[in-house]
């Protein structure tokens, strides 16, 4: 998909709601990570930074970030010595960061031109600490499978913790209002603990119909992995949340429950 694909327009020098910190985590992503940065670079909102933590990549995706960092200066590097896995990642880019609010956008996912603007107005317009957005889901290769997963109006804790119901390429919140919110560093489902955290301290979150975002739907993800992703699930209810085994064993079954049931109406075909 290229930029202009994406509708981008030239940012415009708007930050009158603070700035904004993007933790972007990055793991051989070299075919992805340049255009996911430009998505960022593109803002309509762009008092920004980019705070991007290449966690031991093999591949090209370091010199890709140094490369395109060199006529960027918002752009921030780091670098795990070691592979550390995404949540280690989230957290060194989030204790970094000098923002009012901080997002998440994985290095082979986009955002739409106003996306920061559009949430960034809802947030201060309703009063919000956390706020989330519908997203589109769009190949490997970038095209579009006319797929929308639709947010939510709102959500509660409890809600929350029966599946996670907010796309960590959407999610912002407000560090002036509940401090750094951190993710665990487990391997897996480290962003649906994150989220958990900042709605039981913010209290209600709200969600923008609107996709502002777009999804890569990758081959071998642990989201196409359910046993696997069912195991990760059960760390985080247990040894995340300190839920007792029986009490992780239900919070597991009104889990699938909600998954097979219900979050199968959040996804929209579109023409």
């Amino acid at each position: 998909m290229s930029a202009s694909g994406l509708g981008i327009s030239e940012g415009t020098n708007t930050g009158k709601y603070g700035l904004v910190s993007v933790i972007m985590p990055a793991y051989n992503c070299a075919e992805f990570i340049t255009e996911a940065m430009l998505s960022v670079q593109k803002q309509t909102y762009s008092h920004w930074e980019l705070l991007v933590i290449d966690d031991a990549s093999k591949d090209f995706t370091l010199s890709k970030v140094r490369n395109f960092a060199k006529e960027e200066p918002r752009i921030k590097i780091f670098r795990n010595k070691k592979n550390k896995g995404t949540g280690f990642s989230r957290n060194k880019g989030i204790k970094a960061a000098q923002g009012d609010f901080i997002a998440f956008l994985d290095a082979d996912d986009l955002w739409k031109p106003d996306k920061l603007k559009t949430q960034l107005d809802f947030m201060k317009r309703n009063d919000l600490s956390v706020s989330y957005t519908s997203y589109e889901r769009i190949t490997e290769n970038g095209q579009k499978r006319n797929e929308i997963v639709e947010a939510l109006p709102y959500l509660t804790y409890p809600k929350l913790l029966k599946a996670n119901y907010i796309g960590s390429l959407t999610g912002i919140y407000d560090v002036t209002q509940l401090g750094k919110i951190y993710a665990p560093e487990v391997r897996k489902r480290q962003d649906w603990a994150l989220w958990l955290a900042a709605v039981k301290k913010g209290g209600t979150a709200k969600g923008i119909k609107e996709p502002l975002a777009l999804y890569r739907m990758r081959r071998n993800s642990v989201s196409g992995n359910k046993l696997e992703m069912l195991v990760h699930n059960f760390q985080i209810y247990h040894h995340v949340l300190g839920f007792s085994f029986f009490k992780s064993l239900k919070c597991m079954g009104v889990f699938l429950k909600e998954q097979l049931l219900v979050k199968q109406r959040q996804l929209k075909r579109i023409k």
